[in-house]
């Protein structure tokens, strides 16, 4: 027993996770302080999703330092509270705070998931749907640690806790999946097109790998080892994961623009990576700030011009050689 309950296992692991998420929420403060230097004019609704997610990063740390006060410099000289009282509160709602944070990044990773398969609703079905089961699964361990909250029966909760992180997996490798399935769509041969293109698929391989790299390890570690706080060592730092990931793809669309537009804000006329039927080329477009850009005469009939969003807030023209009005355009 004294082995399953050590201290390096315990204590030890919920510091090493502390440490870290100290150094990520410094990040992820940085990125927001970028974001609102960057895009001081961005919409209201990415605004909002910044500052909440910031906000519940903020509350998340706290209960993070809390509770590693509460077991290291509160009840330093008794170790042994451990398993002699109920797990502090704020250890327990830092589980519920980290899902939800989880749960806002991989609703707007399913809106791209949406916009790139052209409004297919059993994918983006899907998506919403296992996060949802996630976060439900989460609420509803938390509320099982509330009714019986002794570290001794954390095994009991396994199976639950299990199916929350399997949840999570299965979520980040399946949205990344198909963003990667859409966008390889949009390849056509055209170095400029596609190199837009591959830096996207990079990145949707990048954010659900890493995120869901995180996810295994922590539902590993807790399927091994579920009387300890080893696998805290990762959970404290994956909800924080989420937000770096969200506040990346808002801080680096000038970057993934410039390799399609010469300009991120405001009208232009410049080159900018383009759709023609079920072709991806450069032309020259003028841009408004509607999604409907307006109809061209061309040589193959009216030629419809609509905006494309990649990422979040991110677009490409998209022209479409057709005698009607684009289907998807606002």
């Amino acid at each position: 027993m004294s082995s399953l309950f050590s201290v390096d296992d315990t204590l030890g692991a919920a510091m090493i996770g502390f440490t870290f998420s100290c150094v990520i929420f410094g990040v992820n403060t940085n990125q927001v302080v970028t974001y609102f230097h960057r895009y001081p004019e961005d919409k209201l609704v990415y605004k909002f999703l910044v500052s909440l997610i910031w906000t519940l990063e903020l509350v998340d740390q706290v209960f993070i330092g809390h509770s590693v006060y509460f077991y290291t410099i509160v009840n330093y000289s008794d170790p042994l509270v451990l398993l002699t009282k109920p797990v502090v509160w704020t250890l327990i709602l830092q589980l519920t705070i980290g899902a939800i944070i989880g749960t806002i990044v991989r609703l707007c990773f399913a809106m791209r998931v949406w916009r790139f398969s052209q409004r297919n609703v059993v994918v983006t079905g899907t998506v919403v749907a296992l996060t949802m089961a996630e976060l439900g699964l989460a609420i509803a361990y938390t509320f099982r640690c509330f009714e019986n909250p002794f570290l001794t029966v954390l095994p009991n909760l396994k199976l639950l806790a299990s199916l929350a992180l399997g949840a999570g997996v299965l979520t980040d490798v399946f949205t990344a999946s198909a963003l990667c399935y859409f966008l390889r769509k949009f390849r056509t041969g055209n170095r400029r097109a596609d190199t837009l293109v591959n830096t996207l698929t990079i990145y949707a391989i990048n954010t659900g790998a890493f995120t869901a790299a995180i996810s295994l390890l922590t539902l590993i570690f807790y399927d091994m080892r579920p009387g300890n706080f080893q696998f805290l060592a990762f959970y404290f730092n994956l909800s924080k994961l989420y937000a770096i990931s969200f506040l990346c793809t808002l801080n680096t669309r000038k970057i993934i623009r410039g390799k399609g537009t010469e300009r991120e804000d405001g009208p232009t006329t410049g080159a900018s990576a383009s759709i023609s039927g079920n072709h991806f080329y450069v032309s020259h477009v003028p841009r408004t700030d509607t999604g409907y850009l307006g109809e061209y005469p061309s040589a193959h009939g009216t030629m419809s011009v609509s905006k494309v969003e990649i990422g979040v807030h991110q677009d490409v023209e998209a022209q479409f050689s057709s005698p009607y009005k684009h289907p998807y355009t606002r």
